[in-house]
């Protein structure tokens, strides 16, 4: 049985002061009890989507819906009214409450009995891992603990949705990484549909189950993570996503011919269907943990850097032309910086970047 639709994007576009569209032609839906992430870089646009989610900005064109329900395009519904739960990139909590104020100050606004009042703030507090912790201000508690008390005054009402605005951006590394899985965990508990915006690729990879990569205001690819990483639909994608190396190659008889070697792989091209490409031109993708390295005196790669990165090393290698790749090795192959080596490729079937045709003069 296909889960119900909890929201939907239709042609969704906002401009501010006659700026470029902030948002230009957004259009998607969410099903429920699915973690959607919003990536890109500053300025695409992922914020001020959420924020016309949430009622905040009222677009100039386009329809949202919410459980079917519209909420701005044919009527307007203010934030109070959509149901939805918010976390705030610095976490908005009062100073002056109590973790259980905090938490009950949604539910008050909602005007809930008493009795259902303190049930409700319980199990939200309970839910996130905080019980003991409901007579503490905010400032008594860590990054992550008032994290935790944001997340759970977004769920005590229970909404429909929850958006979270680059939730984990304030904490530092090993927090972050606990949290954000921790988080994925607590609305799967619940069944709750959600919305978060970051810059962070990894984090998106790793806790989303759909992700929007966001470009200029507009969605230039949605779809399962794994998806994404595997097959990005443009260059920008594999770059800001897979954050692969791009080798400028040409085909010939034996494989593909590049200034470290000549690889013999296949190759799938990514061009945009409008434009004439040559096929036997371009960059070919490879990801960083694609390449393989062997020392060889007379190889025409440099290590220029290794980092240590605890599982694995990180090697900058510097190409003939000035080129710069990286690749990713186990810990049992350490290659000294300084030395030269010869690189190969892991996968039979690379992503391909085609050389666009250069228009004959007339």
């Amino acid at each position: 049985m296909t889960p119900p639709t909890v929201l939907k994007l239709d042609r969704v576009t906002k401009r501010f002061d006659g700026q470029p569209p902030a948002v230009n032609q957004v259009s998607f839906d969410l099903k429920q009890g699915d973690l959607l992430g919003l990536l890109g870089p500053s300025g695409c646009g992922k914020t001020t989507l959420l924020r016309l989610i949430a009622g905040f900005e009222m677009p100039e064109n386009g329809s949202i819906y919410l459980s079917q329900r519209s909420v701005c395009g044919h009527q307007w519904v203010t934030p109070e009214q959509r149901d939805v739960g918010i976390v705030f990139q610095d976490y908005a909590l009062f100073p002056h409450l109590t973790v259980e104020k905090n938490v009950a100050f949604g539910l008050r606004q909602q005007r809930q009995q008493s009795r259902q009042l303190h049930q409700r703030v319980a199990e939200a507090i309970e839910l996130v891992g905080l019980k003991g912790f409901e007579r503490r201000y905010p400032h008594e508690l860590s990054g992550g603990q008032q994290q935790r008390v944001a997340l759970a005054r977004a769920l005590a009402p229970r909404p429909s949705l929850v958006l979270l605005d680059e939730p984990f951006s304030n904490l530092d590394v090993q927090v972050r990484l606990y949290l954000r899985q921790e988080v994925r965990d607590i609305l799967k508990r619940v069944g709750a549909s959600g919305v978060f915006v970051t810059h962070d690729q990894e984090e998106a990879l790793a806790i989303a189950d759909q992700v929007a990569v966001m470009r200029h205001g507009r969605i230039e690819q949605l779809g399962a993570p794994e998806d994404i990483y595997a097959a990005p639909a443009s260059r920008f994608i594999a770059e800001f996503v897979t954050q692969a190396n791009f080798l400028p190659a040409r085909r010939n008889a034996q494989g593909w011919k590049t200034e470290v070697g000549c690889f013999d792989v296949n190759v799938d091209p990514c061009a945009a269907p409008d434009e004439d490409y040559d096929l036997s031109s371009g960059d070919l993708m490879i990801r960083q943990e694609e390449l393989d390295l062997e020392t060889d005196a007379e190889a025409p790669l440099l290590v220029r850097d290794r980092q240590f990165l605890g599982r694995e090393y990180k090697y900058c290698l510097l190409a003939p032309s000035g080129l710069t790749l990286h690749a990713r090795t186990s810990l049992s192959q350490r290659i000294e910086v300084g030395s030269r080596v010869k690189a190969s490729i892991r996968s039979q079937r690379l992503r391909f970047f085609p050389q666009p045709q250069v228009a004959a003069v007339a």
